[in-house]
This record gives structure tokens, sequence and C-alpha cells, in this order.
């Protein structure tokens, strides 16, 4: 059986809807515990003395950021692994990091298209995917 794969992706949620040759759709959501891109508060740096004792520094930050990431595209990864073919889309820059994540996990050659959208609920995700899959599979 054939599995196709539309992934809609950004850094706090990742929407998956599994495409079956029978014409069975499901839908998965993954949620991250991503919070923002670590930074300082309301983007402004404090005068103060005695500041950088009050702030983690912004390397630990950002590895924290960064391990996070990793463990929310791990778990995207399994869901995505066993299909045939799949499509990427959705909003910034999680596409193009986990296209190259997915690629160093060995699944290569299996994504089918990647392109950008805006935000998108989910039933509109699920309905880009099956209309993509749909003329795609047209002769």
């Amino acid at each position: 059986m054939k599995t196709r794969i539309g992934l809609w992706i950004d850094h706090r949620k990742a929407v998956v809807v599994a495409m079956a040759d029978s014409g069975e759709e499901t839908t998965l959501i993954i949620m991250s515990k991503l919070e923002r891109q670590p930074g300082r508060l309301d983007g402004k740096r404090s005068t103060t003395t005695y500041e950088s004792q009050k702030v983690a520094a912004d390397d630990s930050r950002q590895r924290r950021f960064t391990g996070q990431l990793d463990i929310f595209y791990d778990a995207v990864i399994a869901c995505v692994r066993n299909a045939e073919t799949i499509l990427i889309f959705g909003p910034g820059e999680a596409k193009g990091e986990f296209r190259k994540r997915i690629m160093k996990a060995g699944i290569r050659g299996r994504i089918e298209e990647s392109e950008t959208v805006d935000k998108l609920t989910d039933r509109q995700i699920a309905a880009k995917v099956r209309r993509h899959f749909q003329k795609s599979a047209r002769p």
C-alpha cells in the first residue's frame, strides 16, 4: 500500500496528513514545546549593571532552543519515516531546516516538493494535500 504524506510545519506545530491508496486520510498534529526564539525581554538590552547575572547567557538559551527543536523534528521524522512520498510546506524556515534534517536521517528521494505557504487551518492543510496528490495521480 502506497502512503503519501503532506506535512505542514513551523517551529511550534506540525500537521501530518497521510493519504493511502484506498483514499483514507489520517491527520496527526504534533506540538513542540518551544516558546519563542531566544532573545532579550522585549528585544531590549538592559543598561543596568549586573544584568548579565540576572539573565541566562545567550548561547545557553540557544542550545536549549536547538535541543528542543531537535526533539520536535525527531518526533515528526518518526511519523513520516515510512512514507513513499512527502510534500513539505509551511511558513518560515522550519520546512528548510526539516528538509535538511530528513536528508541526514537517510530518507532521501522521498521528498516530492517543498513550498512556502502562509498559516492554514487543519482542514485547509488536509484539502491542500488532497488536491496535490490527486493532481499528481492524474496521467
